[in-house]
């Protein structure tokens, strides 16, 4: 994995992934509550550049996987979430306790991305996003207004503030298909521009 990086991104981009592989086997070799599995997930992706899809990959929305995120350095609020997302998961975070929420960022005026952690079914979830460095309770996030969420296997329309209503698979969403066909270092996508210049 390190070296197909390596090879598509650099060698600055290989030592991202390298730190990401440490992180997990490090909590993956402690005992860790899955608030601080989250902290620290949190932490490691928001260290990374925001930067828009047409300027990273000349499209106007492209999910990138995980090794494209580290390997291009950078990225939009879809790839913050979906590798703090499919890191969670491999950290052991049970897929029906994460989602995916496609809001609206009303103090920004613009739709974004974010992570919902749910300690249980029927709790207020926790919120992971790269605008801001703290997981914070949703109910403390009156800037943002949710819209849809989604994990590995449902998809759900935001009727009000809580879970939402299912609204059937995830499959229905275009992009995630993509993404999760390009989940394989064989098939690494080239950023238009270098960021670690």
């Amino acid at each position: 994995m390190i070296a197909a990086v390596q090879q598509y991104y650099g060698a600055t981009a290989a030592k991202r992934t390298q730190s990401w592989r440490s992180m997990v086997n490090n909590i993956q070799s402690q005992t860790v509550s899955e608030r601080e599995i989250l902290s620290r997930v949190n932490i490691f992706f928001n260290r990374l550049r925001f930067i828009d899809d047409i300027k990273l990959w000349g499209k106007e929305d492209y999910w990138a996987t995980p090794l494209e995120f580290l390997g291009a350095g950078g990225g939009d609020c879809e790839d913050f979430s979906l590798a703090k997302y499919f890191t969670l998961r491999e950290l052991g975070i049970a897929d029906d306790k994460l989602r995916m929420v496609y809001v609206k960022a009303l103090t920004l005026n613009q739709f974004h991305m974010v992570v919902a952690y749910y300690p249980t079914p029927a709790a207020v979830p926790y919120i992971l996003d790269n605008l801001e460095g703290s997981i914070r309770l949703a109910t403390e996030r009156s800037d943002l207004a949710p819209i849809y969420s989604f994990n590995g296997q449902h998809l759900w329309l935001m009727r009000e503030r809580g879970r939402g209503e299912l609204a059937g698979k995830a499959s229905r969403l275009s992009l995630w298909n993509d993404l999760r066909g390009r989940w394989d270092v064989n098939r690494l996508q080239k950023p238009r521009i270098n960021l670690d210049r």
